[in-house]
């Protein structure tokens, strides 16, 4: 007989698949999701996928549910256990496997968790989500007696980020650096990481715990920040690197606690990328400032703006050979001299090696990017479905007038003043809105409009940064 199963219709996101623990995911769904994937993988020709799970209290049993899924359709499974995400990302390429699957909530709130998932090197996301909510509605599965097999990839992981660390600048110019995980399942890398790295090293929150006591594990949120920043001011650090839930976003702060958001991270790396490899291609999302595609132009690459999403991202790399990508999020992708995936405990270690290398530290990178006014992401609260109703309807509106709009995700609207932009989070329930403009003047004049529009779809605007 098929086992049929149909998943809540507001789980299945545009690149991977999260819900609210015991209302709209159970552990039935986990095990569901591991029936359908496990099918995908095995009429693809594979036989092997990696699985591993983040810190949330839900996860090792969403692991259990899942496992028993992926074994009945005849699937092998190698188990990491608790780790990253980028860590499940590594095992797929180191133990060469033919996919992945993260139990993870990422930046959500504690009650949330999900799946990540990985076809091949690659991501797996928009149709390819909706046909595994198909298959298990239909039951159309494979049937199987696969097997599990543990395997601990963990220190391989870590001398593999250490293979790219210019260590004798490190030593030159031992640094004192502040680590904040947030938490967060990368606690335990950086832990040993950090052990094996020059300088002094000061460690917040690196205990992996689910309910997340000191603060959200979100680092594009300021306030997420304040812990570091005060604790660089008591220290006299040189700089502060900060984790979201499950290590694959990274927010930083350099020496005056000031944040270094993640376009301007990716400005500051994309220098000795571009010194390796002219005139690559860079790639960032529709929500980066307009200074991170001009200056990425000036150092002579190409710059290509796309849409938000870290499977997004990550096939557009493949597609486009580029080196570099990121988002302000702050995913950040390393193809240069890594794997393309979104790491941010190496993407950290890069960044120390621009920071140590160069005279002033990250405040004096930070200091030398051109100057503009913007706001950081403004996330406004939806009921479920309706964000994208109101950017669809401010679409219409936009697209009647002499409006220049980029509609690529969401409306990217550039004016004289600077730019706006509005977008459906695929990740939440809420409209991601960033204003950016030449001076305080022009950027209220281009969040007035963004307000605007706003209120003719009946939402609250936030109020100015």
């Amino acid at each position: 007989m098929p086992v049929k199963h149909q998943f809540n219709n507001t789980i299945l996101r545009e690149y991977d698949i999260r819900g609210v623990i015991g209302d709209t995911l159970k552990e039935s769904d986990a095990e569901a999701l591991g029936r359908a994937f496990g099918t995908l993988i095995i009429r693809n020709g594979g036989h092997k996928i990696c699985l591993g799970y983040d810190g949330r209290l839900s996860s090792p049993n969403m692991e259990k549910a899942i496992l028993q899924g992926l074994l009945s359709t005849g699937l092998d499974v190698i188990k990491i256990g608790l780790g990253p995400s980028p860590m499940l990302y590594f095992s797929v390429h180191e133990l060469d496997t033919d996919g992945g699957i993260m139990i993870t909530g990422s930046h959500n709130p504690p009650d949330y968790n999900g799946f990540k998932m990985m076809i091949g090197k690659g991501g797996c996301y928009g149709e390819t989500i909706k046909h595994l909510g198909r298959l298990s509605a239909e039951g159309d599965l494979e049937v199987g007696q696969g097997t599990a097999t543990d395997v601990d990839i963990f220190d391989r992981y870590i001398n593999r980020m250490l293979k790219d660390v210019d260590m004798d600048a490190m030593k030159r110019a031992n640094l004192t650096i502040g680590w904040d995980a947030g938490n967060g399942a990368a606690g335990n890398v950086i832990v040993e990481l950090t052990k094996k790295l020059p300088g002094k090293h000061i460690l917040l929150n690196e205990k992996v715990d689910g309910t997340f006591p000191a603060h959200h594990p979100d680092p594009t949120v300021a306030e997420n920040l304040v812990q570091l920043q005060e604790v660089i001011a008591a220290e006299n650090m040189d700089m502060g690197l900060a984790f979201d839930g499950d290590g694959d976003r990274i927010g930083a702060l350099d020496q005056d606690g000031e944040i270094v958001w993640g376009d301007q991270m990716l400005s500051i790396l994309a220098e000795d990328v571009l010194k390796d490899l002219p005139g690559s291609k860079i790639i960032a999302d529709v929500k980066c400032s307009q200074v991170l595609f001009d200056q990425i132009k000036s150092l002579g690459g190409d710059p290509v703006m796309w849409k938000t999403g870290h499977s997004l991202i990550k096939s557009k790399m493949v597609e486009l050979n580029a080196p570099l990508a990121g988002e302000m999020s702050g995913h950040i992708f390393f193809k240069h001299k890594y794997y393309g995936f979104d790491d941010a405990v190496y993407v950290g270690l890069r960044l120390l090696n621009k920071v140590v290398n160069t005279e002033g530290g990250l405040g004096a990178l930070r200091r030398k990017l051109p100057t503009v006014v913007n706001t950081p992401e403004l996330r406004i609260e939806c009921e479920e479905g309706r964000s994208f109703v109101v950017v669809d309807e401010i679409l219409e509106r936009l697209k009647k007038t002499n409006a220049n709009v980029n509609d690529l995700d969401g409306a990217r609207v550039l004016t004289d003043d600077g730019w706006w932009l509005i977008r459906a989070s695929n990740t939440q329930s809420v409209i991601v809105a960033r204003c950016e403009g030449k001076d305080n003047e022009a950027l209220a004049r281009v969040f007035a409009a963004l307000s605007e529009q706003l209120v003719l779809s009946g939402v609250q605007p936030p109020a100015f940064p």
